[in-house]
Protein backbone atom coordinates (compact mmCIF):
# COMPACT_ATOMS: atom_id res chain seq x y z
CA UNK A 1 0.00 0.00 0.00
CA UNK A 2 1.56 3.60 -0.73
CA UNK A 3 1.11 5.93 1.83
CA UNK A 4 -0.46 8.63 -0.74
CA UNK A 5 -3.48 6.54 -1.28
CA UNK A 6 -4.07 5.49 2.35
CA UNK A 7 -6.54 7.54 4.58
CA UNK A 8 -3.57 7.64 7.28
CA UNK A 9 -3.95 11.06 9.01
CA UNK A 10 -0.88 11.65 11.83
CA UNK A 11 -0.75 14.25 14.20
CA UNK A 12 1.47 16.24 15.71
CA UNK A 13 -0.75 17.49 18.90
CA UNK A 14 -1.62 15.45 21.71
CA UNK A 15 -5.68 15.43 21.48
CA UNK A 16 -7.40 17.63 23.96
CA UNK A 17 -9.53 14.59 25.41
CA UNK A 18 -7.24 12.06 25.41
CA UNK A 19 -6.16 10.69 28.95
CA UNK A 20 -4.43 7.19 28.43
CA UNK A 21 -1.34 6.80 26.12
CA UNK A 22 -3.34 3.87 24.13
CA UNK A 23 -5.81 6.68 23.35
CA UNK A 24 -3.45 9.40 22.54
CA UNK A 25 -1.16 7.21 20.07
CA UNK A 26 -4.68 5.84 18.30
CA UNK A 27 -5.62 9.23 17.50
CA UNK A 28 -2.24 10.48 16.25
CA UNK A 29 -1.38 7.64 14.64
CA UNK A 30 -4.78 7.43 12.28
CA UNK A 31 -5.90 4.14 13.95
CA UNK A 32 -9.62 5.41 14.92
CA UNK A 33 -11.34 9.31 15.03
CA UNK A 34 -14.00 9.76 17.78
CA UNK A 35 -17.39 10.08 16.06
CA UNK A 36 -19.44 10.79 19.68
CA UNK A 37 -18.47 10.05 23.88
CA UNK A 38 -17.62 6.27 23.89
CA UNK A 39 -17.87 5.60 20.07
CA UNK A 40 -15.18 5.54 17.80
CA UNK A 41 -14.68 4.91 14.09
CA UNK A 42 -11.70 2.51 12.88
CA UNK A 43 -9.20 4.03 10.10
CA UNK A 44 -7.82 1.36 7.34
CA UNK A 45 -4.93 1.41 9.09
CA UNK A 46 -6.53 0.42 12.90
CA UNK A 47 -9.16 -2.02 10.94
CA UNK A 48 -5.76 -3.94 10.03
CA UNK A 49 -4.90 -3.87 13.74
CA UNK A 50 -8.12 -5.16 14.54
CA UNK A 51 -7.99 -7.74 11.71
CA UNK A 52 -5.11 -9.09 13.09
CA UNK A 53 -6.43 -9.73 16.77
CA UNK A 54 -9.91 -10.78 15.11
CA UNK A 55 -7.72 -13.49 13.22
CA UNK A 56 -5.30 -14.95 16.15
CA UNK A 57 -8.78 -15.59 18.33
CA UNK A 58 -10.37 -17.15 15.89
CA UNK A 59 -7.13 -19.23 15.31
CA UNK A 60 -6.77 -20.05 18.67
CA UNK A 61 -10.44 -20.86 18.96
CA UNK A 62 -10.85 -23.51 15.96
CA UNK A 63 -8.18 -25.06 17.71
CA UNK A 64 -9.84 -25.88 20.75
CA UNK A 65 -12.62 -26.92 18.66
CA UNK A 66 -15.30 -24.01 19.02
CA UNK A 67 -17.75 -23.47 16.59
CA UNK A 68 -18.14 -19.78 15.61
CA UNK A 69 -21.35 -18.32 14.61
CA UNK A 70 -22.96 -14.51 14.81
CA UNK A 71 -26.03 -14.32 16.86
CA UNK A 72 -28.14 -10.85 16.54
CA UNK A 73 -27.27 -7.63 18.45
CA UNK A 74 -31.15 -6.82 18.83
CA UNK A 75 -32.43 -8.56 21.35
CA UNK A 76 -36.48 -8.83 23.03
CA UNK A 77 -36.22 -7.36 26.11
CA UNK A 78 -38.42 -10.82 27.38
CA UNK A 79 -35.51 -12.66 27.34
CA UNK A 80 -33.49 -10.21 29.80
CA UNK A 81 -36.33 -10.30 32.08
CA UNK A 82 -36.85 -13.84 32.17
CA UNK A 83 -33.43 -14.35 33.18
CA UNK A 84 -33.58 -11.41 35.40
CA UNK A 85 -31.09 -9.31 34.49
CA UNK A 86 -32.86 -6.75 32.58
CA UNK A 87 -33.12 -5.02 36.02
CA UNK A 88 -29.68 -5.69 37.04
CA UNK A 89 -27.78 -3.75 34.51
CA UNK A 90 -29.91 -0.64 34.71
CA UNK A 91 -29.31 2.14 32.43
CA UNK A 92 -26.27 0.55 31.26
CA UNK A 93 -28.37 -1.25 28.44
CA UNK A 94 -29.40 0.47 25.97
CA UNK A 95 -33.35 -0.26 24.66
CA UNK A 96 -35.64 0.93 22.10
CA UNK A 97 -38.96 0.58 21.69
CA UNK A 98 -40.09 -0.72 17.72
CA UNK A 99 -43.20 0.06 15.67
CA UNK A 100 -44.52 -2.91 16.80
CA UNK A 101 -44.44 -1.52 20.45
CA UNK A 102 -42.40 -3.98 21.49
CA UNK A 103 -39.12 -3.10 23.88
CA UNK A 104 -35.80 -4.29 22.28
CA UNK A 105 -32.24 -4.32 23.99
CA UNK A 106 -29.14 -3.67 21.72
CA UNK A 107 -27.05 -6.61 23.21
CA UNK A 108 -24.46 -6.19 25.94
CA UNK A 109 -23.77 -9.36 25.48
CA UNK A 110 -25.52 -12.80 24.56
CA UNK A 111 -26.12 -15.05 27.46
CA UNK A 112 -30.02 -15.25 26.95
CA UNK A 113 -29.69 -15.01 23.21
CA UNK A 114 -27.60 -18.23 23.26
CA UNK A 115 -28.85 -19.82 25.66
CA UNK A 116 -32.62 -19.56 24.11
CA UNK A 117 -30.95 -20.93 20.54
CA UNK A 118 -29.73 -24.10 22.65
CA UNK A 119 -32.51 -25.02 24.05
CA UNK A 120 -34.29 -25.67 20.84
CA UNK A 121 -31.65 -26.81 18.40
CA UNK A 122 -29.76 -29.36 21.63
CA UNK A 123 -31.88 -31.65 23.79
CA UNK A 124 -29.78 -34.41 24.44
CA UNK A 125 -26.73 -35.48 25.89
CA UNK A 126 -25.22 -37.02 23.19
CA UNK A 127 -25.13 -33.52 21.19
CA UNK A 128 -22.75 -32.36 24.38
CA UNK A 129 -20.09 -31.16 24.96
CA UNK A 130 -20.21 -28.12 22.42
CA UNK A 131 -18.79 -24.49 22.55
CA UNK A 132 -19.94 -22.10 20.21
CA UNK A 133 -18.45 -18.71 20.41
CA UNK A 134 -19.02 -14.89 17.90
CA UNK A 135 -17.23 -12.09 17.03
CA UNK A 136 -20.02 -9.41 17.48
CA UNK A 137 -20.40 -5.44 18.21
CA UNK A 138 -21.59 -5.27 22.12
CA UNK A 139 -23.72 -1.89 23.45
CA UNK A 140 -22.98 -0.54 26.68
CA UNK A 141 -24.05 3.04 27.60
CA UNK A 142 -21.35 3.88 30.11
CA UNK A 143 -22.09 6.45 32.28
CA UNK A 144 -18.49 7.97 31.82
CA UNK A 145 -16.68 6.52 28.98
CA UNK A 146 -12.64 6.90 29.47
CA UNK A 147 -9.60 6.00 27.83
CA UNK A 148 -10.87 6.00 24.09
CA UNK A 149 -11.80 2.25 23.43
CA UNK A 150 -10.56 0.93 27.21
CA UNK A 151 -13.83 1.62 27.73
CA UNK A 152 -16.65 2.67 25.13
CA UNK A 153 -19.91 2.35 24.17
CA UNK A 154 -19.87 0.61 21.38
CA UNK A 155 -17.26 -2.49 21.06
CA UNK A 156 -16.26 -5.68 19.95
CA UNK A 157 -16.18 -9.00 21.91
CA UNK A 158 -15.65 -12.27 21.44
CA UNK A 159 -17.48 -14.43 23.46
CA UNK A 160 -17.89 -18.14 23.87
CA UNK A 161 -20.05 -19.99 25.34
CA UNK A 162 -19.94 -23.93 26.72
CA UNK A 163 -22.39 -26.58 27.04
CA UNK A 164 -22.20 -29.70 29.15
CA UNK A 165 -23.57 -32.24 30.67
CA UNK A 166 -22.36 -32.36 34.06
CA UNK A 167 -19.66 -30.47 36.54
CA UNK A 168 -17.24 -32.67 35.25
CA UNK A 169 -17.36 -31.86 31.44
CA UNK A 170 -17.81 -28.16 32.64
CA UNK A 171 -14.06 -28.33 34.33
CA UNK A 172 -12.87 -29.45 30.78
CA UNK A 173 -14.60 -27.11 28.98
CA UNK A 174 -13.42 -24.54 31.15
CA UNK A 175 -9.42 -25.28 31.26
CA UNK A 176 -10.41 -25.86 27.08
CA UNK A 177 -11.03 -21.83 27.31
CA UNK A 178 -8.39 -20.66 30.01
CA UNK A 179 -5.55 -22.46 27.89
CA UNK A 180 -6.56 -20.51 24.63
CA UNK A 181 -6.85 -17.40 26.01
CA UNK A 182 -3.48 -17.79 27.63
CA UNK A 183 -2.31 -18.52 24.00
CA UNK A 184 -4.14 -16.01 22.64
CA UNK A 185 -2.81 -13.77 24.64
CA UNK A 186 0.80 -14.22 24.23
CA UNK A 187 0.79 -14.60 20.90
CA UNK A 188 -0.45 -10.91 20.86
CA UNK A 189 2.45 -10.29 22.93
CA UNK A 190 1.39 -8.95 25.77
CA UNK A 191 2.23 -9.53 29.38
CA UNK A 192 -0.89 -10.80 31.45
CA UNK A 193 -2.19 -12.33 34.14
CA UNK A 194 -5.13 -14.86 35.07
CA UNK A 195 -6.87 -13.54 38.77
CA UNK A 196 -9.76 -15.45 40.60
CA UNK A 197 -12.29 -12.91 40.01
CA UNK A 198 -15.49 -11.86 41.13
CA UNK A 199 -18.27 -13.10 38.95
CA UNK A 200 -20.48 -9.93 38.78
CA UNK A 201 -24.01 -9.78 37.04
CA UNK A 202 -22.98 -12.88 34.99
CA UNK A 203 -23.44 -15.53 37.98
CA UNK A 204 -22.21 -18.55 38.52
CA UNK A 205 -19.59 -20.19 40.72
CA UNK A 206 -16.54 -19.30 39.64
CA UNK A 207 -14.52 -16.91 37.32
CA UNK A 208 -10.81 -15.92 36.58
CA UNK A 209 -10.16 -12.62 34.50
CA UNK A 210 -6.88 -12.02 32.27
CA UNK A 211 -5.43 -8.68 33.44
CA UNK A 212 -3.30 -6.46 31.72
CA UNK A 213 -0.20 -4.12 33.68
CA UNK A 214 -1.03 -0.77 32.90
CA UNK A 215 -0.86 2.88 34.78
CA UNK A 216 -3.89 3.78 32.76
CA UNK A 217 -5.97 0.57 33.58
CA UNK A 218 -9.11 0.79 35.75
CA UNK A 219 -8.90 -2.27 37.97
CA UNK A 220 -6.96 -3.40 40.46
CA UNK A 221 -5.43 -6.32 40.76
CA UNK A 222 -3.85 -8.19 44.40
CA UNK A 223 -0.74 -10.53 43.80
CA UNK A 224 1.21 -12.26 46.29
CA UNK A 225 5.28 -11.61 46.53
CA UNK A 226 5.75 -14.95 47.59
CA UNK A 227 2.94 -17.51 46.14
CA UNK A 228 1.03 -17.86 43.26
CA UNK A 229 -2.17 -16.02 44.16
CA UNK A 230 -3.79 -13.77 42.47
CA UNK A 231 -7.45 -11.64 42.46
CA UNK A 232 -8.98 -8.84 41.70
CA UNK A 233 -9.54 -6.23 44.10
CA UNK A 234 -13.22 -7.10 44.28
CA UNK A 235 -12.56 -10.96 45.00
CA UNK A 236 -9.22 -10.42 46.87
CA UNK A 237 -9.88 -11.92 50.13
CA UNK A 238 -9.28 -10.45 53.65
CA UNK A 239 -9.22 -13.20 56.19
CA UNK A 240 -10.18 -12.55 60.04
CA UNK A 241 -7.00 -12.00 61.86
CA UNK A 242 -6.48 -15.61 63.37
CA UNK A 243 -5.52 -14.50 66.71
CA UNK A 244 -8.85 -13.53 66.95
CA UNK A 245 -11.20 -16.44 65.86
CA UNK A 246 -13.21 -17.79 67.58
CA UNK A 247 -12.37 -16.20 70.79
CA UNK A 248 -14.57 -13.68 73.68
CA UNK A 249 -14.11 -10.42 72.55
CA UNK A 250 -11.85 -8.11 74.42
CA UNK A 251 -13.76 -5.01 76.50
CA UNK A 252 -12.38 -1.69 76.98
CA UNK A 253 -11.84 -0.23 80.54
CA UNK A 254 -13.77 2.74 79.92
CA UNK A 255 -17.56 3.27 79.05
CA UNK A 256 -18.70 5.41 75.78
CA UNK A 257 -18.58 8.94 76.56
CA UNK A 258 -19.55 11.57 73.73
CA UNK A 259 -16.71 14.08 72.83
CA UNK A 260 -17.85 17.56 70.75
CA UNK A 261 -15.66 17.56 67.30
CA UNK A 262 -17.42 20.48 65.78
CA UNK A 263 -16.63 21.20 62.14
CA UNK A 264 -15.58 17.73 61.76
CA UNK A 265 -16.64 15.18 60.33
CA UNK A 266 -14.39 13.13 57.74
CA UNK A 267 -12.31 10.28 59.45
CA UNK A 268 -9.01 12.57 58.40
CA UNK A 269 -10.58 15.42 60.42
CA UNK A 270 -11.78 13.47 63.02
CA UNK A 271 -8.38 11.30 63.44
CA UNK A 272 -6.68 14.75 63.83
CA UNK A 273 -9.05 16.59 65.95
CA UNK A 274 -8.65 14.09 68.30
CA UNK A 275 -4.94 13.10 68.06
CA UNK A 276 -5.58 9.18 67.27
CA UNK A 277 -4.84 7.24 64.42
CA UNK A 278 -7.35 7.06 61.41
CA UNK A 279 -7.35 2.96 62.64
CA UNK A 280 -8.93 3.70 65.89
CA UNK A 281 -11.82 4.88 64.13
CA UNK A 282 -14.89 3.28 63.41
CA UNK A 283 -17.07 4.48 60.55
CA UNK A 284 -20.55 3.48 59.93
CA UNK A 285 -21.69 3.56 56.46
CA UNK A 286 -25.76 3.46 55.47
CA UNK A 287 -27.05 1.29 52.46
CA UNK A 288 -30.19 0.71 50.85
CA UNK A 289 -29.79 -3.06 49.88
CA UNK A 290 -32.65 -3.88 47.61
CA UNK A 291 -34.30 -0.55 49.00
CA UNK A 292 -34.06 -1.54 52.90
CA UNK A 293 -31.73 0.11 55.17
CA UNK A 294 -28.97 -1.28 56.62
CA UNK A 295 -25.51 -0.55 58.40
CA UNK A 296 -21.55 -1.42 57.58
CA UNK A 297 -19.16 -0.80 59.71
CA UNK A 298 -15.07 -0.71 58.92
CA UNK A 299 -12.07 0.39 60.36
CA UNK A 300 -11.46 3.99 59.64
CA UNK A 301 -8.51 2.97 57.17
CA UNK A 302 -10.33 0.54 55.74
CA UNK A 303 -13.17 1.07 52.21
CA UNK A 304 -16.10 -1.10 52.31
CA UNK A 305 -16.19 -3.63 49.45
CA UNK A 306 -19.39 -3.34 47.51
CA UNK A 307 -19.08 -6.19 45.75
CA UNK A 308 -18.23 -8.67 48.49
CA UNK A 309 -21.22 -6.78 50.66
CA UNK A 310 -23.50 -7.07 48.24
CA UNK A 311 -22.90 -11.10 48.19
CA UNK A 312 -23.35 -10.94 51.83
CA UNK A 313 -26.18 -8.95 52.13
CA UNK A 314 -27.80 -11.23 49.02
CA UNK A 315 -28.30 -7.60 47.36
CA UNK A 316 -29.51 -7.50 43.78
CA UNK A 317 -29.39 -3.63 44.09
CA UNK A 318 -27.36 -1.58 46.59
CA UNK A 319 -26.90 1.59 47.08
CA UNK A 320 -25.11 4.36 49.83
CA UNK A 321 -28.45 5.82 51.65
CA UNK A 322 -29.02 9.49 50.80
CA UNK A 323 -29.40 12.27 53.21
CA UNK A 324 -32.73 11.92 54.15
CA UNK A 325 -32.86 8.43 54.85
CA UNK A 326 -30.04 8.91 56.85
CA UNK A 327 -31.21 11.28 58.72
CA UNK A 328 -34.09 9.19 59.77
CA UNK A 329 -32.62 6.31 60.01
CA UNK A 330 -30.14 7.38 62.29
CA UNK A 331 -31.95 10.52 63.74
CA UNK A 332 -28.13 12.65 62.96
CA UNK A 333 -27.04 14.74 60.54
CA UNK A 334 -24.81 13.27 57.13
CA UNK A 335 -21.25 12.60 58.33
CA UNK A 336 -21.99 11.91 62.32
CA UNK A 337 -23.46 8.33 61.91
CA UNK A 338 -22.63 5.73 64.29
CA UNK A 339 -24.03 2.22 65.41
CA UNK A 340 -24.82 2.40 69.25
CA UNK A 341 -28.59 2.96 70.04
CA UNK A 342 -29.15 2.39 65.93
CA UNK A 343 -32.53 0.73 66.13
CA UNK A 344 -35.22 -1.06 63.56
CA UNK A 345 -31.87 -1.75 61.36
CA UNK A 346 -29.59 -4.25 60.49
CA UNK A 347 -25.68 -3.66 61.82
CA UNK A 348 -23.05 -5.55 59.64
CA UNK A 349 -19.24 -5.29 60.66
CA UNK A 350 -16.07 -6.20 58.75
CA UNK A 351 -13.51 -9.16 60.46
CA UNK A 352 -11.12 -6.10 61.52
CA UNK A 353 -13.41 -4.51 64.27
CA UNK A 354 -15.00 -7.93 65.33
CA UNK A 355 -12.63 -6.95 68.47
CA UNK A 356 -12.21 -3.52 68.20
CA UNK A 357 -12.38 -1.59 72.02
CA UNK A 358 -11.51 1.94 72.63
CA UNK A 359 -12.48 2.91 69.24
CA UNK A 360 -14.30 5.99 67.95
CA UNK A 361 -17.81 6.28 66.34
CA UNK A 362 -20.42 8.89 65.02
CA UNK A 363 -22.76 9.81 67.93
CA UNK A 364 -25.65 10.60 65.47
CA UNK A 365 -25.61 13.97 66.75
CA UNK A 366 -24.05 17.04 65.09
CA UNK A 367 -20.39 17.80 65.72
CA UNK A 368 -20.33 14.94 68.30
CA UNK A 369 -18.60 11.57 68.21
CA UNK A 370 -18.20 9.19 70.66
CA UNK A 371 -15.01 7.45 71.94
CA UNK A 372 -14.05 4.37 74.47
CA UNK A 373 -16.53 2.29 72.43
CA UNK A 374 -15.92 -1.44 72.67
CA UNK A 375 -17.96 -3.17 69.53
CA UNK A 376 -18.59 -6.41 71.24
CA UNK A 377 -19.93 -4.94 74.38
CA UNK A 378 -21.80 -1.64 72.94
CA UNK A 379 -23.09 -2.68 69.44
CA UNK A 380 -25.42 -5.37 68.22
CA UNK A 381 -24.07 -6.54 65.26
CA UNK A 382 -25.92 -8.92 62.53
CA UNK A 383 -23.05 -10.93 61.19
CA UNK A 384 -19.21 -10.02 61.26
CA UNK A 385 -17.76 -10.56 57.06
CA UNK A 386 -14.87 -9.84 54.61
CA UNK A 387 -16.59 -6.40 53.08
CA UNK A 388 -13.89 -4.76 52.49
CA UNK A 389 -11.01 -4.25 49.92
CA UNK A 390 -7.62 -5.41 50.81
CA UNK A 391 -4.62 -3.53 50.97
CA UNK A 392 -1.20 -3.26 50.48
CA UNK A 393 -0.36 -3.01 54.34
CA UNK A 394 -2.56 -6.49 53.90
CA UNK A 395 -1.13 -10.21 53.83
CA UNK A 396 -1.87 -12.85 51.16
CA UNK A 397 -4.83 -14.86 52.25
CA UNK A 398 -3.02 -17.98 51.07
CA UNK A 399 0.20 -17.70 52.47
CA UNK A 400 0.69 -14.75 54.59
CA UNK A 401 3.05 -13.35 52.68
CA UNK A 402 3.05 -9.70 51.52
CA UNK A 403 1.17 -8.70 48.35
CA UNK A 404 1.77 -6.08 46.16
CA UNK A 405 -1.29 -3.70 44.41
CA UNK A 406 -1.33 -2.86 40.61
CA UNK A 407 -3.65 -0.88 38.30
CA UNK A 408 -4.50 -3.01 35.65
CA UNK A 409 -6.49 -3.31 32.06
CA UNK A 410 -9.44 -6.37 31.95
CA UNK A 411 -9.03 -8.49 28.36
CA UNK A 412 -10.63 -11.55 29.04
CA UNK A 413 -13.06 -13.21 31.45
CA UNK A 414 -13.95 -17.01 31.79
CA UNK A 415 -17.01 -17.89 33.99
CA UNK A 416 -18.11 -21.20 35.30
CA UNK A 417 -21.90 -20.46 34.90
CA UNK A 418 -23.53 -23.85 36.04
CA UNK A 419 -27.34 -23.47 35.45
CA UNK A 420 -28.21 -19.80 35.57
CA UNK A 421 -29.47 -18.95 32.36
CA UNK A 422 -30.62 -22.39 31.43
CA UNK A 423 -32.81 -22.95 34.43
CA UNK A 424 -34.53 -19.69 33.82
CA UNK A 425 -35.10 -20.28 30.01
CA UNK A 426 -35.85 -23.79 30.23
CA UNK A 427 -32.64 -25.52 28.44
CA UNK A 428 -33.11 -29.07 29.21
CA UNK A 429 -31.45 -32.07 27.76
CA UNK A 430 -32.55 -36.21 28.19
CA UNK A 431 -29.85 -38.41 29.56
CA UNK A 432 -29.49 -42.31 29.00
CA UNK A 433 -32.83 -42.87 30.50
CA UNK A 434 -34.51 -39.69 29.27
CA UNK A 435 -34.90 -37.69 32.38
CA UNK A 436 -34.30 -34.15 32.00
CA UNK A 437 -31.93 -31.78 32.90
CA UNK A 438 -30.84 -28.42 32.53
CA UNK A 439 -27.62 -27.83 30.30
CA UNK A 440 -24.73 -26.59 32.22
CA UNK A 441 -22.81 -23.33 30.76
CA UNK A 442 -19.60 -21.50 30.54
CA UNK A 443 -19.30 -18.09 29.65
CA UNK A 444 -15.86 -16.40 27.58
CA UNK A 445 -15.13 -13.31 27.10
CA UNK A 446 -12.46 -11.27 25.46
CA UNK A 447 -12.19 -7.53 24.48
CA UNK A 448 -11.35 -7.57 21.29
CA UNK A 449 -10.98 -3.89 20.95
CA UNK A 450 -9.47 -3.36 23.94
CA UNK A 451 -6.44 -5.67 23.29
CA UNK A 452 -5.50 -3.19 20.56
CA UNK A 453 -5.36 -0.57 23.97
CA UNK A 454 -3.88 -2.68 26.16
CA UNK A 455 -0.89 -3.72 24.09
CA UNK A 456 -0.24 -0.38 23.50
CA UNK A 457 -0.25 0.42 26.98
CA UNK A 458 2.19 -1.63 27.48
CA UNK A 459 4.46 -1.21 24.42
CA UNK A 460 5.45 2.43 23.61
CA UNK A 461 8.05 4.70 23.74
CA UNK A 462 8.59 8.78 23.91
CA UNK A 463 7.91 8.70 20.09
CA UNK A 464 5.12 6.62 19.58
CA UNK A 465 3.53 2.91 19.10
CA UNK A 466 6.09 -0.29 19.19
CA UNK A 467 4.05 -2.92 17.25
CA UNK A 468 4.08 -6.79 17.80
CA UNK A 469 5.07 -8.98 14.44
CA UNK A 470 1.78 -10.09 15.24
CA UNK A 471 -0.59 -7.28 15.68
CA UNK A 472 1.39 -4.63 13.22
CA UNK A 473 -0.71 -3.09 10.49
CA UNK A 474 2.30 -3.45 8.35
CA UNK A 475 5.75 -5.48 8.67
CA UNK A 476 7.68 -3.19 6.93
CA UNK A 477 7.75 0.78 5.79
CA UNK A 478 9.90 1.69 3.04
CA UNK A 479 10.92 5.64 3.36
CA UNK A 480 12.35 6.98 0.05
CA UNK A 481 14.04 10.12 1.87
CA UNK A 482 13.75 12.46 -1.32
CA UNK A 483 11.31 11.77 -3.74
CA UNK A 484 12.76 13.62 -6.23
CA UNK A 485 15.17 11.44 -6.28
CA UNK A 486 14.80 9.68 -9.92
CA UNK A 487 17.20 6.53 -8.47
CA UNK A 488 15.76 6.61 -4.92
CA UNK A 489 12.16 6.08 -6.45
CA UNK A 490 13.06 3.82 -9.04
CA UNK A 491 15.18 1.34 -6.23
CA UNK A 492 12.06 2.10 -3.74
CA UNK A 493 9.64 0.66 -6.57
CA UNK A 494 12.00 -2.40 -7.13
CA UNK A 495 12.08 -3.79 -3.75
CA UNK A 496 8.28 -2.25 -3.01
CA UNK A 497 6.83 -5.10 -5.96
CA UNK A 498 9.45 -7.93 -4.45
CA UNK A 499 8.16 -7.49 -1.13
CA UNK A 500 4.60 -7.22 -2.70
CA UNK A 501 5.36 -10.74 -4.41
CA UNK A 502 6.33 -12.50 -1.42
CA UNK A 503 3.39 -11.30 -0.09
CA UNK A 504 4.50 -8.97 2.50
CA UNK A 505 2.53 -6.53 4.24
CA UNK A 506 4.28 -3.11 3.29
CA UNK A 507 3.78 0.37 3.57
CA UNK A 508 5.47 2.46 0.51
CA UNK A 509 5.80 6.21 2.27
CA UNK A 510 5.54 8.09 -1.06
CA UNK A 511 4.45 11.63 -0.12
CA UNK A 512 6.87 14.11 -1.20
CA UNK A 513 7.45 15.64 2.46
CA UNK A 514 10.66 16.48 4.47
CA UNK A 515 12.64 13.47 5.53
CA UNK A 516 12.04 14.28 9.38
CA UNK A 517 8.52 13.98 9.18
CA UNK A 518 8.82 10.40 7.47
CA UNK A 519 10.76 9.53 10.57
CA UNK A 520 8.66 10.69 13.31
CA UNK A 521 5.48 9.54 11.65
CA UNK A 522 7.13 6.06 11.40
CA UNK A 523 8.40 5.54 14.44
CA UNK A 524 4.87 6.95 15.47
CA UNK A 525 3.01 4.20 13.94
CA UNK A 526 5.30 1.85 15.01
CA UNK A 527 6.06 -0.71 11.94
CA UNK A 528 8.40 -3.00 13.33
CA UNK A 529 10.82 -2.47 10.25
CA UNK A 530 12.16 0.87 8.68
CA UNK A 531 13.58 0.73 5.17
CA UNK A 532 15.52 4.29 5.15
CA UNK A 533 16.72 4.97 1.31
CA UNK A 534 18.79 8.11 0.89
CA UNK A 535 20.77 9.15 -2.03
CA UNK A 536 23.85 9.65 0.19
CA UNK A 537 23.56 5.87 1.09
CA UNK A 538 22.86 5.16 -2.20
CA UNK A 539 25.94 6.60 -3.72
CA UNK A 540 27.69 3.98 -2.15
CA UNK A 541 25.60 1.39 -3.20
CA UNK A 542 23.99 1.08 0.24
CA UNK A 543 20.49 0.89 2.08
CA UNK A 544 19.70 1.12 5.53
CA UNK A 545 17.64 -0.95 8.04
CA UNK A 546 15.83 -0.25 11.29
CA UNK A 547 14.08 -2.24 13.61
CA UNK A 548 11.72 -0.15 15.67
CA UNK A 549 11.70 -1.62 18.79
CA UNK A 550 15.38 -2.11 19.49
CA UNK A 551 16.62 0.75 17.28
CA UNK A 552 19.26 -1.63 15.92
CA UNK A 553 20.44 -0.26 12.51
CA UNK A 554 21.91 -2.22 9.42
CA UNK A 555 23.11 -1.27 6.28
CA UNK A 556 23.20 -3.65 3.37
CA UNK A 557 23.86 -3.51 -0.17
CA UNK A 558 21.33 -2.57 -2.78
CA UNK A 559 21.00 -5.69 -4.39
CA UNK A 560 20.99 -7.84 -1.27
CA UNK A 561 18.07 -5.28 0.63
CA UNK A 562 15.39 -7.45 -0.22
CA UNK A 563 16.46 -10.81 0.73
CA UNK A 564 17.64 -9.39 3.99
CA UNK A 565 14.32 -7.51 4.83
CA UNK A 566 12.42 -10.98 4.34
CA UNK A 567 14.83 -12.39 6.80
CA UNK A 568 14.43 -9.98 9.53
CA UNK A 569 10.50 -10.04 8.91
CA UNK A 570 10.29 -13.96 9.22
CA UNK A 571 12.79 -13.97 11.86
Amino acid sequence: MKWSELLLPTLKEVPSEAEAVSHILMIRAGLIRKLTSGVYSYLPVGLRVLSKVENIIRQEMNKKGAQQLLLPAIQPAELWQKSGRFDALGQDMITFIDRHKKLNVLGPTHEEVITSLVKNEINSYRQMPIILYQIQTKFRDEARPRFGIIRSREFIMKDAYSFDRDIEGLGKSYDKMYDAYCRIFERCGMKFLPVEADTGIMGGDASHEFMVLAESGEDKIVQCEKCAYAASLDKAECLPPQATSHKPQATSQEVPEEVSTPGVSSVDQVAEFLKIPVEQLVKTIIYLADGKPVAVLVRGDHEINETKLSKVLKAVNLEMANSAIIEKVTKGPIGFSGPIELSDIEIYADYAVEEASNVVVGSNKADTHTRYVDIARDVKIKKFADIRSITAKDKCPRCGADIKINQAIEVGHVFKLGTKYTESLGATFLDEQGKAHPIIMGCYGIGVTRIIAAFIEQNFDENGIVWSKELTPFQVILMPLNTADELSMKIAESIYNKLIEQNIEVIFDDRDIRAGIKFKDADLIGIPLQVIIGPKNIANNIIELKVRRSGQREEVSIDQASNRIMQIVQE
